[in-house]
């Protein structure tokens, strides 16, 4: 009977988690060098935003970071390079409503338990190449972002990591601005987000995964 219960409550545990929220998986590999920049320079602007989610067991919290600067490069109407640098201070919480709560919570990710923002207030995106992407079904080539048209890599530095990361996303450009947009979900202990350490029991509750939109948005210099 005994086994029966304790059968049952992990099964009541599974079904409450909350899982990490469907979006493309990004691939990893090895630093890269970095696209050279040519062509017409787009200056990001204040609508450039990353809005994250992070989950755990029954629950899950929401929230921004501010992209501090950044410019892309575009050559024959084609997106060709670029980068942004993250404002890991501006980390803001958006589904708390009690202010100490939520005061609470942007201390502890800002915290050396987590960003360390202290040491590292920014972090970086660097294209590396940027190819077509051509939606396929049936090799299971798809993606969440409707209309996708680019495969983005660049390498993203977070921390003490730099690891190159490729996605999905909807580019749009005209004579005057160019946008960008990707969903997806990376593994944040790939650079060294862990709470309290990797390996730490406190941490296995915690979601590897992060859920990631990237909204960028920028005007012809």
């Amino acid at each position: 009977m005994r086994n029966i219960v304790l059968a049952g409550m992990a099964l009541s545990l599974f079904a409450a988690c909350k899982s990490t929220p469907k979006a493309d998986a990004v691939a990893t590999a090895e630093k890269q060098e970095v696209a050279r920049a040519t062509g017409e320079s787009y200056v990001l602007d204040s609508a450039s935003i990353i809005n994250w989610t992070g989950t755990k067991p029954t629950q899950h919290h929401t929230g921004t970071f501010k992209i501090k600067e950044g410019i892309l490069y575009v050559t024959n109407h084609a997106l060709t390079g670029g980068s942004f640098v993250i404002d890991m201070q501006s980390l803001t919480n958006t589904d708390i409503k009690v202010a100490a709560d939520k005061a609470k919570l942007e201390g502890h990710l800002k915290s050396p338990d987590f960003f360390d923002v202290a040491k590292y207030p920014t972090a970086k995106f660097e294209i590396t190449a940027v190819e077509p992407f051509i939606a396929d079904s049936s090799s299971g080539n798809t993606s969440v972002v409707e209309n996708a048209t680019n495969l983005i890599k660049g390498n993203l530095s977070i921390k003490d990591s730099i690891i190159n990361i490729s996605f999905p996303a909807k580019v749009t450009l005209d004579a005057n601005s160019a946008s960008a947009f990707a969903h997806f979900n990376i593994d944040r202990t790939r650079w060294g987000i862990n709470y309290k350490g990797p390996g730490n029991p406190k941490d296995w509750v915690i979601n590897k995964d992060v859920n990631i939109k990237l909204t960028i948005s920028a005007s012809k210099k």
